[in-house]
This record gives C-alpha cells, structure tokens and sequence, in this order.
C-alpha cells in the first residue's frame, strides 16, 4: 500500500472520540499510563510537552498554536499509548522498521513539505509534534503503511473497519491503564476517553492534509 493511503487511514483511527467512565490506577503512582505491564512515566510525558511548548513559543504563530492545544498533556499521552498499540500489531505481525527506512521515509516528507523547516512548522501547527518528535511520526506512519500492505487492508470503509478490529484486539492485549487525572482508554475506539483534539478533528475531515505529515 501506498504510504499516503496508510497516513489517512491512520489519522482515521486516531481520529476518533468515544465516551467512557474513567478507571483507576491508583496502583500506579507516577506512571501516566500503564500499556502492557510498562509504564508511561509523568515525567516523560511532562517532557514531550515542554518540547512542543518551546516549540510553539519560538513559532510566529505561538499564541494561536498554544490555543489550539490547551489539553497538550492529554493530546501527547494519547499518542504515546497509541503508538505502544502500532508497535504490539507490527510486532504480531512480524513487521520491522529500520533506521534507514525511517531516514527514507523523513527525507520523502521532507521533499514534500518544501524543506525541513516547512515540514517541522507544519508538524508543530497539525499535530503539536516538537522537531526532535518528528522522526516518531515518521517512523509511527511506515508502520501503519507496513501494516496495511501485510493485511492487504485497501483506504475503504470496509478497510478501514477491519484495521480498527485489528487495532482493537491489540489493544485489548495490551491491557492499557490510564491514570484517571488524563481520562480513560478506550479499546474499540484506540482513543482516550470523551478527548478528540483540534487537530485530529481538523485531519479527520481533511486526510489529504495530513497525507504530507
């Protein structure tokens, strides 16, 4: 599959808000999240979002993008979680991804974007992702192509419908625990709890836009 249609399918998935009662874990305190036995610390998600708020505030528009993303340290746990998801289904699926594939993958976006700089401000503003973050993007979208090529899953609603139930039953394996002060985890869904940002929101009804990012 074509990594452009992997990258709309993939926000797709993201893209989604259900509504869930928080569960607890108060069995782990300081982890934001538990996915798979292994703990999100607080701090390394305090420390994703202190990158993209230096980001932001260096960026001509840093008082619109910081708007935009008032609930950060939700919006970045919800990807955190999500890529342990993409990496439990490539791994059931036998599917790897090489620091080579992941520099092509970059420098393809790259050219696409006009130039680094461009492709980092675009970034920074669609999906708050800081420029030390990008190659996680990267790396996160040619896993999902990888993914959808192995499963022969084609960008369709009915695609789209079986990649869900693939990612569901992932998460489910992963037995995701959410700190209740950031929500709750919702498996069929693969989303946190009632949280749908702006720019997931923005991408889910524009995929062509995201299909550079």
């Amino acid at each position: 599959m074509h990594r452009r249609t992997a990258l709309s399918v993939s926000a797709a998935l993201l893209a989604a808000a259900p509504l869930l009662a928080a569960c607890g874990s108060g069995s782990h305190p300081g982890a934001a999240a538990v996915v798979g036995g292994e703990r999100i610390e607080v701090s390394s998600l305090q420390d994703q979002v202190r990158d993209v708020r230096a980001a932001q505030q260096a960026s001509p528009q840093s008082a619109q993008l910081i708007k935009a993303t008032g609930d950060l340290s939700r919006e970045k746990l919800n990807v955190m979680i999500f890529d342990r998801v993409v990496d439990r289904v490539a791994e059931d699926n036998g599917i790897t991804v090489s620091r080579g594939e992941i520099q092509k993958a970059h420098d393809e976006f790259v050219e696409q974007s006009g130039g680094e700089d461009q492709l980092a401000a675009m970034l920074l503003q669609q999906q708050g992702v800081a420029p030390d973050q990008i190659d996680t993007v990267v790396r996160r979208t040619v896993l999902m192509n990888k993914i959808a090529a192995k499963l022969g899953i084609a960008n369709t609603p009915e695609g789209q419908q079986r990649l869900t139930g693939v990612f569901t039953a992932a998460s489910k394996s992963l037995g995701i625990d959410v700190n209740p002060r950031f929500g709750s985890w919702d498996d069929e869904k693969i989303q946190l709890g009632t949280y749908s940002p702006a720019w997931l929101r923005q991408i889910s009804r524009a995929p062509e836009a995201a299909e550079g990012a």
